[in-house]
């Protein structure tokens, strides 16, 4: 089975962060977002993946390559003009070709069982299974509606009237019968391959309850850095071994003043801490230089926009 990580978009609720670096680059505890992807897919024993690329391509696709990830094999769909997430996915249907494959947004940090959800899919026989995840904040992030084991609708788009708990992970695992139903200009996948899917033959979802954490905004972004860390580096010495790099906290190429007080706070590659420096509850990302002296609390720092992003209490 391939995969297929949804890679193009342009980050737009993290800029400042992602006008210099794309949003798949943008490192959860050092490790860049979507190797914590290529990881779940390797221990799945899925080394096939198809990556679509647009904004900042070029240092995507460099990254990658320089990364000479083991056992692993990434072919790029770049998109001069961006596609979404449904012409996206259609520009790659020879790609995929005639088998089932994975899909997978590139801006969430997860511990999803893909085994499990690949099996569950087979069992439903159904032509797609996307997995949803329960949690109290649906209302505002995006509800899918379900009945009798079967998404139904996204946000009573279809006029269902239905209403859950549950909002879809950006994980699914989706049979070739989903390319009918795709656009080939710019679309969204939910209102064409899903509802398409819904339509014939039917939707099956698969219930995941470990760790899901979408990075896309700068306050779950702060969290998945800092309020998750310690569930992320429970799989430090299996992703090591599974693709060569782990998550940490500090960055050994970082520079630290001897008497900078550090606490609950993850410090980039590259970093320089000036003496008599206190950092607290804050995320600095590769490069930042904080001059001596320098309180940062609850916050996140990048080099480029010298802008301090306060996370919200």
């Amino acid at each position: 089975m391939k995969a297929f990580i949804l890679a193009a978009g342009f980050g737009t609720r993290l800029r400042p962060l992602t006008d210099h670096l794309p949003k798949p680059l943008i490192p959860v505890l050092n490790i860049p977002s979507l190797f914590y992807t290529f990881f779940l897919l390797k221990q799945a024993g899925i080394t096939e993946i198809i990556c679509n690329i647009h904004h900042h391509s070029n240092a995507i696709r460099h990254f990658i390559e320089a990364s000479d990830l083991p056992g692993i094999s990434v072919v790029f769909s770049e998109e001069p003009v961006i596609l979404g997430t449904g012409g996206g996915l259609k520009k790659c249907e020879k790609l995929l070709g005639s088998d089932e494959f994975l899909l997978v947004n590139s801006d969430i940090i997860t511990d999803i069982d893909f085994r499990a959800l690949i099996n569950h899919h087979h069992q439903s026989g159904r032509p797609g299974t996307l997995t949803l995840y329960k949690t109290p904040e649906a209302a505002t992030i995006g509800y899918v509606g379900v009945q009798n084991g079967l998404v139904i609708d996204f946000r009573n788009l279809r006029n269902s009237g239905l209403v859950s708990s549950y909002i879809y992970t950006g994980t699914a695992v989706l049979s070739p019968e989903i390319f009918k139903f795709l656009k080939e200009e710019f679309s969204g996948i939910v209102d064409t391959g899903f509802t398409g899917l819904i339509d014939n033959g039917g939707l099956s979802y698969y219930r995941h309850e470990g760790l899901w954490k979408d990075i896309g905004t700068m306050q779950n972004y702060w969290l998945a850095n800092l309020d998750i860390a310690s569930v992320i580096t429970k799989t430090s010495h299996q992703m090591n071994l599974a693709i060569g790099i782990h998550p940490h906290s500090i960055s050994p190429e970082a520079f630290i003043s001897p008497n900078a007080d550090i606490a609950c706070s993850v410090i980039g590659k590259g970093c320089h801490i000036g003496a008599d420096c206190t950092i607290r509850n804050s995320v600095l990302l590769p490069d930042v230089i904080i001059k001596p002296g320098s309180t940062i609390i609850n916050a996140i720092i990048d080099p480029y926009s010298m802008t301090v992003m306060k996370h919200q209490q």
